[in-house]
C-alpha cells in the first residue's frame, strides 16, 4: 500500500462517530423552512442539556466527535410515540417539541423528536430505517 492511500484510509477512520443525534420531523406539517429550522434547534438543545445531565460520558463524547447529528422523516405525530417509547427503555434522552402557537402553527402542535445524543448502535435501533429529510 503506498504512502497516500494509507493516508486516506487513515483520515476515513477518523471521520466514523459512534455518537449521535436524531431530529425526527413530521411530513404532514407544512412548516416553512424557518420554522422548521427553529424546531429542530429546539429539540437538539433540549437534548443535549438533558444528555449532559443524565449521562455525561454520552454527552462529552458526542460533543468531542463534533457533535454528529441527522434528521429524519415520518408521516405524521403518531409515528413519534413508538419511537420515544424505544428510545426511552434503551435509556436515550428524548424531547418532543410542542409549539407555543405564535406564528405558523397551532399552540400544543407537536413538532418534531429529538432523540439522543446516545452511541450510534442504540440510536439506530430506534430511528435507523427512517429516511433522511
Amino acid at each position: 500500500m503506498n504512502p497516500s492511500t494509507r493516508l486516506i484510509i487513515l483520515k476515513k477512520k477518523k471521520m466514523e462517530f459512534e455518537y449521535k443525534m436524531v431530529i425526527v420531523t413530521r411530513k404532514d406539517l407544512d412548516l416553512s423552512n424557518g420554522k422548521l429550522a427553529a424546531q429542530v434547534a429546539h429539540a437538539a438543545v433540549v437534548c443535549a442539556l438533558d444528555t449532559k445531565k443524565q449521562n455525561s460520558k454520552w454527552f462529552n463524547r458526542w460533543q468531542n466527535e463534533g457533535g454528529k447529528k441527522a434528521v429524519v422523516k415520518v408521516d405524521s405525530e403518531k409515528d413519534f410515540y413508538p419511537l420515544k417509547e424505544k428510545a426511552e427503555k434503551l435509556k436515550i434522552v428524548t424531547y418532543l417539541v410542542v409549539d407555543a402557537g405564535h406564528t405558523e402553527i397551532p399552540a400544543g402542535t407537536k413538532t418534531v423528536l429529538g432523540v439522543g445524543p446516545a452511541p450510534e448502535n442504540l440510536i439506530d435501533q430506534v430511528t435507523g430505517d427512517l429516511p433522511l429529510l
